[in-house]
């Protein structure tokens, strides 16, 4: 993971387009590993780390190259799953989840373009 990636106070996890780990930054570490700083999940499968029907909609996600994105809560803690695709030379390469944890009630602001 890229240095200024790794401390970021978000999970970030990237995998090629068959679903395997290419890496982790801490802060997923700490979500998704046994401990922080387990990086035993590269080189597995992301697909492994769903349950149904999150995997089915991961491998059409890997199919199709398309984006997901949702928030969550869970154990009081709300937040923002960003998963993406990501390009090598504009070809399609894999995805890259962000998740971040977000206020409950958080402003909103409508940007209206300069004429």
């Amino acid at each position: 993971m890229e240095k200024y990636f790794e401390e970021l106070p978000m999970a970030i996890t990237v995998c090629d387009v068959e679903g395997t780990i290419l890496d982790m930054n801490h802060h997923s570490t700490v979500v998704n590993g046994k401990f922080p700083g387990d990086k035993s999940l590269v080189g597995s499968n992301v697909l492994d780390c769903h349950p149904e029907p999150a995997r089915t909609m991961v491998l059409d996600m890997l199919k199709e190259g398309k984006k997901n994105v949702y928030t969550i809560e869970k154990n009081g803690i709300k937040k923002l799953i960003y998963q993406t695709p990501w390009y090598d030379n504009s070809k399609f390469a894999g995805l890259m989840e962000f998740s971040m944890e977000i206020p409950f009630e958080m402003p909103h602001f409508v940007r209206k373009p300069k004429k």
